[in-house]
């Protein structure tokens, strides 16, 4: 490509931040329209289903294509642009990364979507700063009307995520422990997966760029429990400097000292959660009720979510007979042996 690449996102979108934070990185030239979802510019294409970021990737006919979801993005820059990779070449170690990128995009998103709407504290502050993102230059009387009109409607989707009276602990739970496993992980060499960033770290960060600084209840956690944490989500805004190394890498026996904690908390909140809504998706349920971390839960089903869990299962199948005994010796004990059996 010899064009900067083009997308359109939004501050307080997290997998914009994602994918800025990602393509800074790689040192992947690019040019980003603030637009806050509304209407790309006059000659752009409009995405299938309207989300941040859009992409706009040259169609091969001279135009442009919308393209949409950060994780076949990445992997589409992976075969676009050589060099400082994002995902490991050893392929349990990748397989982990998969697992742990979908369940920061999935599970850590309620989390986000949740802390911001369902606090006052929060969702006063937020209103805001989703107008203002769109339309800095707008009159202050119009914005707070506009905020108001956001707020509520976005308090009203709270239910789709999965974020209720009945949920709410187990949300809140998961992220204080999410920042202290994170915590005791950077120390090891600075990063998810070894000493340099990989697609899981990018999906952390894009959620952490809102729950660690945005959302008032969720930054006071985050902070309190680990300064570290807080400090990371800086650095991993802007990685162009950063020179990786191939023995970068986690190797097998610090992948499985290392990892142990954060999968132990995938498999503790995200894997039922993928199961139970795959099942209700294939039943042709709209709603599911099941229990994570000794808790009831009770959510719309997510026809998507059950992609990922298909996804997840085809990258493991896709491993070869020693490389899934790595890969389940890895995995065994932490629950996330639950979505491959």
């Amino acid at each position: 490509m010899t064009e900067p690449l083009k997308l359109m996102g939004a501050p307080g979108s997290p997998y914009t931040r994602k994918m800025v934070g990602l393509l800074r990185y790689r040192r992947i030239a690019y040019q980003v329209n603030w637009t806050a979802g509304r209407p790309p510019r006059p000659g752009y294409p409009v995405p299938k289903v309207p989300l941040l970021p859009t992409f706009y990737f040259p169609d091969g006919a001279g135009g442009l294509m919308a393209v949409t979801d950060s994780t076949p993005i990445i992997r589409r820059l992976e075969r676009d642009h050589a060099g400082r990779s994002v995902i490991p070449a050893d392929p349990v170690l990748s397989f982990l990364n998969d697992l742990i990128e979908d369940y920061a995009d999935e599970w850590l998103t309620k989390a986000m979507f949740h802390f911001r709407w369902a606090h006052k504290a929060d969702h006063d502050n937020a209103g805001p700063l989703l107008i203002y993102w769109s339309q800095n230059g707008l009159d202050a009387d119009a914005a707070m009307q506009m905020s108001e009109k956001i707020s509520k409607r976005q308090f009203d989707r709270l239910y789709v995520v999965g974020s209720n009276e009945v949920t709410a602990q187990t949300i809140e739970s998961s992220y204080e422990r999410l920042v202290g496993i994170l915590d005791a992980l950077l120390q090891i060499r600075g990063f998810v997966l070894g000493a340099r960033p990989s697609s899981a770290d990018f999906a952390l960060y894009g959620q952490l760029t809102q729950l660690a600084i945005v959302e008032p209840t969720s930054a006071a956690i985050t902070v309190a429990r680990s300064p570290r944490v807080r400090a990371w989500v800086d650095l991993m805004e802007d990685l162009s400097g950063l020179d990786p190394q191939p023995d970068d890498w986690f190797g097998a026996d610090e992948a499985r000292e290392a990892l142990g904690p954060l999968l132990a908390e995938i498999g503790r909140v995200y894997a039922p959660f993928l199961r139970a809504n795959a099942e209700a998706v294939m039943a042709g349920e709209t709603q599911f009720e099941t229990e994570i971390d000794g808790r009831a839960w009770i959510q719309p089903s997510f026809p998507y979510q059950a992609k990922c869990l298909k996804w997840l299962r085809e990258g493991y199948g896709g491993l070869s007979g020693n490389e899934r005994g790595s890969a389940d010796a890895l995995i065994a004990g932490t629950g996330c042996e639950a979505l491959f059996t």
